[in-house]
C-alpha cells in the first residue's frame, strides 16, 4: 500500500509569513509603528545590518506595508510610513509583545510598557461577533465555501 502524501495546508498565515515572517521585517514595522521612521533610526533600534534592514524595507514597500516619502531635497532623504495594510498589523505586534512580555520577561519585568488613556495597555485578541475572548481549545477550522 502506498502513502499518499499530504498537501500542504494553504492558509493566510502561511501567505503573511511570506511577507513579514522573517525577524527584522517585523522589527521594522515594530519601529515605524513607534514613531522611528528614518533608516538610521530603525537601523540602530533594531540592530540589524544595514544591507539586511534596507532589503527587507524594500520587500516591505513592494507589498504594500510601508510606503517611502521624501522628508528632505538636500540632501534627498525618505522615511517610511505605514499604509493601511501596515497599519493593520499592528495587533500582531501587540500579541507577540504581550506572548514575549508573559514568557519571556525577566524578573524586572517586560522592557517596553504601553499605555492607552492613560493605563497600562495589554493585548487581548476577542472575537468580533460575540466580543468574548479567544482561546486556541474551543476554535476550529471551517472549510470556506466557494462561491458559485
Amino acid at each position: 500500500m502506498t502513502a499518499v502524501a499530504a498537501q500542504p495546508r494553504e492558509c493566510s498565515v502561511a501567505r503573511t509569513l511570506e511577507i513579514v515572517g522573517e525577524k527584522w521585517a517585523l522589527l521594522a514595522v515594530r519601529e515605524v509603528f513607534l514613531g522611528n521612521r528614518r533608516f538610521d533610526e530603525i537601523v540602530r533600534r533594531t540592530g540589524a545590518p544595514r544591507d539586511t534592514m534596507s532589503a527587507r524595507l524594500r520587500s516591505l514597500v513592494s507589498a504594500g506595508i510601508l510606503e517611502r516619502r521624501q522628508y528632505s531635497e538636500h540632501p534627498v532623504r525618505y522615511e517610511y510610513r505605514l499604509t493601511a495594510a501596515g497599519r493593520e498589523l499592528y495587533p500582531v505586534i501587540l500579541t507577540l509583545m504581550r506572548w514575549g512580555d508573559d514568557h519571556l520577561a525577566g524578573e524586572d519585568g517586560p522592557p517596553l510598557v504601553l499605555e492607552h488613556g492613560g493605563h497600562r495597555f495589554v493585548a487581548k485578541v476577542v472575537c468580533e461577533a460575540c466580543a468574548e475572548p479567544v482561546d486556541a481549545r474551543p476554535a476550529r477550522a471551517a472549510a470556506m465555501t466557494q462561491p458559485g
